[in-house]
């Protein structure tokens, strides 16, 4: 494969990640990281971190936007839930380690 074509299924593969989030926002992020180790705000750190290294300024709330689809604060107020006692125990464990 050559490399432009393996870039354009990454972008592809990218964005179906993305739409794949929008369309079950009823995982919520502490659930991505209890189980992956990664949330929505790790993909727009990494998106903002990737555009650096390529010398282009894109800041975290920009960044958060193309993830969420939206600004974080709209995201967060429609869809964001209290995380559960259970949660942030599994989460704290995890973080200790």
């Amino acid at each position: 494969m050559d490399e432009a074509s393996r870039q354009e299924i990454e972008a592809a593969t990218f964005r179906r990640l993305l739409q794949h989030l929008d369309d079950n926002k009823d995982v919520q992020n502490i659930d991505l990281m209890n189980l992956a180790s990664f949330c929505r705000n790790c993909l727009s750190k990494w998106y903002m971190a990737e555009a650096e290294t390529r010398g282009m300024d894109i800041d975290y709330d920009s960044a958060r936007e193309l993830v969420y689809g939206m600004p974080y604060s709209d995201w967060k107020a429609k869809y964001q839930s209290e995380a559960s006692a259970e949660q942030l125990q599994k989460f704290n464990d995890s973080s200790a380690e």
